[in-house]
């Protein structure tokens, strides 16, 4: 955990002082909080230092709803994203670009549309799982693949018949950015992802209970309906606020618990607290690559989690002999 940290510290100091202008690590207290109209402190104040907190928030809450996902379905293969939730976060914002909707009434729509999407998503992929008021794991693992798959294929039907313009929106929002210029939007997300991770610590024995199985949970006392029922939509929430605010931003939920196992163990006790670190740094670092590496134009952070988290996922994978 103090390693893990320090590494968060590391990618804080990073992001803050790499850019188009480089700052030096005993120059940060003199521009960090205080008031002025100078070049750097509006790049401290108003673009880096608001991306590392967006960044901390999503990177952490996608690993955290990963990790929680994965406890839940006991299928290591399961991220935030396969249950169609950014899908239809997606298809909220593109229906908002293909109909105007966030020139005629704000930008604010964006975001809202994609929580909306991802809500309605929630509820079906929920509704659908239940039988005889009860949920079904498998049944809802199914349904949210097949939602998705539609979904996907109502964004294409989109795409296909939208204009140019408005085809590059939802192909840049796709691919996920931290360039969030609502700072009441990052302060949100921000404390809502740290709530997330006190609320997951209620549920830590639960959660180590059902690596036995749900039948062998149930033995030792844990109520598996309730506490599946909460934390899926405590993951689902999380994973939706992230789509809205971020974009898809694909691989963290899936990769960063994985890396966090063969670290800490499957214990959640510490494994909860080291994804969400784990996540947040992941994220910073990939943004200051996406931002710094073809400099001064910026790549979509998606582009950068998808090729350097694969690939060092495979290369730590095939080393290791790890068990779920």
């Amino acid at each position: 955990m103090g390693a893990l940290l320090v590494v968060t510290l590391i990618a804080i100091l990073l992001s803050l002082t790499t850019g188009e202008i480089d700052i030096s690590v005993f120059e940060l207290p003199k521009y960090i909080g205080e008031k002025g109209d100078g070049v750097i402190y509006s790049i401290m104040n108003k673009i880096r230092l608001p991306r590392i907190l967006l960044g901390l928030a999503v990177g952490g809450a996608l690993s955290l709803s990963g990790v929680i996902l994965q406890g839940i379905y006991r299928n290591p293969l399961v991220e935030p994203y396969t249950l169609g939730i950014s899908g239809g976060g997606a298809l909220g914002v593109a229906l908002v670009i293909v109909f105007g909707l966030h020139h005629a009434i704000g930008s604010f729509m964006l975001p809202l549309a994609g929580f909306i999407g991802s809500l309605v998503t929630i509820v079906l992929v929920y509704s659908l799982s239940l039988r005889g008021g009860k949920i079904h794991i498998q049944s809802m693992l199914l349904i949210g693949v097949m939602i998705s798959f539609i979904v996907s294929s109502a964004m294409m039907l989109l795409m296909a018949i939208t204009t140019a313009d408005n085809l590059h929106g939802i192909i840049f929002w796709i691919m996920g950015s931290l360039d969030e210029p609502n700072s009441t939007l990052i302060h949100v997300t921000f404390w809502v992802s740290i709530i997330g991770l006190v609320v997951s610590y209620l549920f830590v024995q639960p959660l180590n209970a059902l690596r036995l199985g749900e039948a062998k949970a149930k033995h030792l006392g844990i109520n598996t309906e309730i506490t599946i029922r909460i934390l899926f939509i405590l993951a689902s929430l999380l994973t939706g606020m992230c789509v809205a605010v971020a974009g898809v931003i694909g691989f963290v939920g899936l990769i960063i618990p994985h890396l966090m196992r063969l670290m800490v163990g499957s214990d959640y006790r510490v494994l909860l607290l080291s994804s969400f670190l784990g996540g947040g740094a992941f994220l910073i670092f990939s943004d200051l690559i996406a931002r710094t590496i073809i400099s001064p134009n910026e790549l979509p952070i998606g582009v950068i989690t998808g090729i350097i988290g694969g690939t060092v996922f495979v290369i730590v994978l095939s080393r290791s002999k790890m068990k779920f």
